[in-house]
């Protein structure tokens, strides 16, 4: 991963951190917010139903993606999601112009106060148009037919003259719909703001087009190439509508790749272990010789004294979020308070004298514990000496604050399932067991121990060997509870991980996304509890699709100064929140 390619998925999360606050501002809906490029509200995905609202954020400037956020604002303000399904047809080709029309329907319904909003989508979808036919995708007869309704009703409800460029090209198409489009066209305009009635007319020229696309694809069966470009203008169409589930993809940082789980839904989203017999919790520094312990200090030592990290402006960067003021006792002689009885005397005998109260007084303090939480499964030892550095910067600025620290890690105690698996083996393979291996969570550093002490214990993290598989939401449920048993009010757990859950014997015995889903469940539930605060720091990988506060960040390049700015905004929750 290039430097360039991090400041590009840095720009995104920007940039759809500003469009969620807008689209906050426009719904009132405080849950609205960007996961894995898709918009969420709460932990529901929001799909995108319209071909001109769907962008590459990482090509297409603000404008763009602030247009997309207005399209998105309309259509939960100004439409009824049980009615629109209600009415929605099956057929794919009816359902792609259904949704279509009922995107444009609201955005008729722009505020005569927001000048700005009616024109981002205006240029949005003439800027859409261009690019649509520029492609080649209206060559074919399908493509054609379909851009052309698109202008039509668009033109219709907005009272607007179709795009210049290709009027001439859509005339002898536009005219041979208008017999057919006629009257539903007109219950377009007439009908825009009753729902109900305006899917009416709308539900008519979905089938009149789906109609004449059938048709279409007989005629063309026997043509390969036609048959071919015809499906490619079709599935450019239709992919723009986000009819599948799957999640985009960033040039640069890619985000996480996830999916649904059937096992786990099946199960009433309970997750299931089955066994917990080999599972353990250690110290890992333990696990390691201390001869090579002290060996892996010194590499540590070397590596962090060539990156000159300026840990003093880290912990006043972190004390400016984390500090509060908090009482210090009472400051007496005061010209202003609380009325001082013991003081009173001195009125008398010196009327004019005004130090006769006393104060609160308050110094800064921080009232927090974080917790580091690190994946060690087999891909993160190709990163872990950064991670590691970076950690210990981070404990070291904390601890100069005030701050509660931790330092864990999770993995599995063998691959491929372990003496779990020879287990479920051995009682008849039962279908659907859970998870299938052996826990192993890791304590470098408690919270009752400074950095200081627990530096060597630290170093375990360079032993290969201890990298295996992740299970990440048992390990963030873990975590979360020992947090919870500290005395501070604010707990904060930052996940470090560059990638999915992983354990091949669970994915074998349930299905690929099992351990996905107890993860998203997991950081679901803690959120809503409210009690921890749970972020994601993606080594390489944007996490977004897991936490809603998260940052990716690129560990091949020197941990510099701006890196770590970025972290002290995500614990302030300045990113996906």
């Amino acid at each position: 991963m290039t430097a360039s390619a991090q400041q590009q998925a840095r720009r995104q999360q920007r940039i759809e951190e500003l469009c969620a606050a807008s689209l906050r501002a426009i719904t009132g809906h405080a849950d609205l917010h960007y996961r894995g490029q898709r918009l969420h509200q709460g932990e529901r995905r929001l799909p995108t139903h319209a071909p001109h609202l769907r962008i590459d954020p990482a090509q297409d400037d603000f404008a763009d993606c602030r247009a997309v956020a207005d399209g998105m604002a309309m259509r939960l303000l100004h439409s009824d999601m049980a009615l629109h399904r209600q009415h929605c047809p099956d057929d794919p080709i009816e359902r792609l112009v259904f949704e279509l029309l009922e995107q444009l329907r609201v955005e008729t319904r722009v505020p005569d106060d927001m000048p700005g909003m009616a024109d981002n989508l205006l240029q949005r979808f003439e800027r859409w148009s261009r690019d649509f036919y520029r492609s080649g995708l209206t060559e074919g007869s399908i493509g054609l037919l379909l851009y052309t309704v698109a202008q039509m009703c668009w033109s219709r409800l907005h009272a607007r003259p179709v795009l210049e460029e290709t009027e001439d090209y859509i005339e002898s198409t536009r005219f041979s719909l208008v017999r057919e489009l006629g009257t539903a066209l007109q219950g377009l305009r007439r009908q825009r703001h009753d729902q109900d009635a305006y899917a009416e007319h709308a539900l008519a020229i979905a089938a009149i087009v789906g109609k004449r696309v059938r048709a279409e694809r007989a005629q063309t069966e026997d043509d390969d190439d036609a048959a071919d470009h015809e499906e490619a203008a079709t599935g450019a169409f239709a992919l723009l509508l986000d009819f599948d589930d799957s999640d985009g993809d960033d040039a640069g940082i890619a985000a996480a790749a996830t999916g649904r789980s059937k096992v786990f839904e099946d199960s009433a989203s309970t997750y299931r272990v089955f066994t917990t017999r080999f599972d353990r919790e250690v110290n890992a520094g333990s696990l390691v010789r201390r001869a090579l312990l002290r060996e892996y200090r010194e590499r540590l030592d070397q590596a962090t004294a060539e990156q000159s990290i300026n840990i003093p402006r880290l912990a006043r960067r972190l004390g400016s979020i984390l500090w509060e003021p908090r009482q210090d006792g009472w400051a007496f002689g005061e010209e202003e308070g609380r009325i001082d009885g013991r003081r009173l005397a001195q009125l008398v005998s010196s009327p004019t004298e005004r130090r006769l109260f006393y104060r609160e007084q308050l110094k800064l303090g921080t009232d927090c514990a974080v917790s580091l939480l690190i994946d060690c499964s087999g891909s993160m030892k190709h990163h872990i000496v950064p991670v590691t550095m970076m950690a210990e910067s981070l404990i070291r600025a904390l601890e100069m604050i005030g701050a509660g620290t931790e330092l864990l890690g999770f993995t599995t105690g063998a691959w491929n399932g372990g003496r779990a698996y020879k287990e479920w083996m051995r009682s008849g393979r039962p279908r659907e067991p859970g998870r299938l291996n052996e826990v192993c969570h890791m304590v470098f550093k408690d919270a009752e121990r400074s950095w200081r002490r627990a530096r060597t214990d630290i170093a375990a993290l360079l032993k290969a060997d201890l990298f295996r598989e992740g299970i990440d939401g048992e390990a963030v449920d873990w975590a979360c509870e020992r947090l919870l048993a500290r005395p501070e009010n604010r707990r904060i757990l930052i996940v470090i991980s560059d990638g999915c859950p992983a354990d091949s014997a669970t994915n074998l015995t349930n299905d690929t996304y099992y351990l996905d889903n107890h993860l998203k469940e997991v950081v679901a539930r803690r959120t809503r509890e409210g009690q921890v605060e749970v972020l994601g720091l993606g080594v390489g990988l944007d996490l977004s699709p897991f936490y809603r506060r998260c940052l990716a960040t690129d560990m091949s390049e020197a941990l510099d100064t701006h890196l770590f700015d970025e972290i002290v905004e995500l614990i302030g929750g300045r990113h996906r929140r």
